[in-house]
């Protein structure tokens, strides 16, 4: 990340502010991949799905998106979807007036279209390309964001592959380090991330992990990880997926996180999983890697999430006056 001053971050954070901000910049994706949870009948939370919403194009979206960000006066944006590259004509103009703005930009995508190479000389920008697995997993979910087309529209970029471990990829017990040893391999790959697919209460779906399937992932990355430079996956990210937050209220990710859906103005609640996130099978890496942050003692005494949330606590109320 740019250099940034802390003491302003942190004083945002003290006066109730959320330094990060998530956009779901559309409601259209050509694809329909299975546990997706942005089109989550629930994932709004007012009855409201994503695809029912009205959202925006052209530059209506463009200065949407802007007044977004003068208005959260955020440290660090993730545009999503829906499929952000669906607006790729928007962000031509959106992305360059976000580097001016000395912003840190996360684009998650399937990378279904080419990314316009030109992108790649933007500061700001860091891609990170949803990839479910090895081909013979991913091309049947992310059809038609085949392999053969994302190796193909990511030629030129420097990108952060992201997978998001499910039930079905730890039925082959050398399946992560086909997957590592496939991506290392690529230039375009700078870091390969994984996640934990974090189910919905009361949804029985075939990705979820059980308990035993949960242990044996993280047992199965901490391997991977200490072979392949590439991939992302800390002890402290270990400990955050072994012991995650159990509310959103514990979760720093999630409150320091403005979720923001395509129409620009409804919020997705209670994190970006929105609706009813099973918090003791959380998967997000943020999530993971934040908890660990936060349960650091300072001087060996006392956690920084402690502190964090007495921050959070005195911010509400001296808010309306400060």
């Amino acid at each position: 990340m740019r250099k940034t001053a802390i003491l302003p971050a942190w004083v945002r954070i003290l006066r109730g502010y959320k330094p990060l901000l998530s956009i779901e910049i559309t409601k259209e994706c050509p694809l329909r991949c299975p546990g997706c949870y942005a089109y989550e009948d629930e994932h709004l939370g007012n009855g409201i799905t994503l695809r029912q919403l009205s959202d925006y194009q052209g530059d209506s979206l463009v200065e949407g998106v802007l007044a977004l960000v003068r208005r959260y006066r955020p440290l660090h944006v993730s545009i999503v979807g829906g499929e952000p590259l669906v607006r790729y004509r928007e962000l031509e103009a959106l992305l360059p007036q976000l580097d001016r703005m000395n912003l840190e930009v996360q684009l998650v995508t399937s990378a279904v279209r080419p990314i316009p190479g030109h992108w790649a000389a933007l500061q700001c920008l860091h891609l990170v390309v949803s990839v479910d697995g090895l081909p013979e997993h991913h091309d049947v979910r992310r059809k038609p964001a085949t392999y053969d087309r994302l190796v193909r529209n990511i030629a030129g970029h420097q990108i952060i592959v992201h997978c998001t471990i499910t039930a079905q990829l730890l039925e082959r017990a050398t399946y992560l380090d086909e997957f590592a040893t496939f991506w290392s391999d690529r230039p375009e790959a700078r870091t390969i991330w994984f996640s934990l697919f974090t189910p919905q209460e009361g949804h029985a779906s075939p990705e979820r992990l059980s308990p035993v399937q949960r242990a044996l992932a993280l047992d199965r990355l901490d391997q991977v990880a200490r072979r392949f430079p590439k991939v992302y996956f800390s002890r402290a990210v270990l400990q955050g997926y072994a012991r995650p937050p159990q509310s959103p209220r514990e979760c720093i990710f999630a409150q320091t996180t403005a979720c923001i859906s395509a129409d620009l103005k409804t919020t997705i609640s209670p994190c970006q999983f929105g609706g009813k996130p099973v918090c003791s099978e959380c998967g997000c890496i943020a999530s993971a890697g934040l908890a660990s942050i936060g349960r650091y003692r300072l001087g060996g005494l006392l956690p920084i999430a402690e502190i964090f949330r007495a921050s959070q606590s005195i911010g509400r109320r001296l808010r309306p006056v400060l």
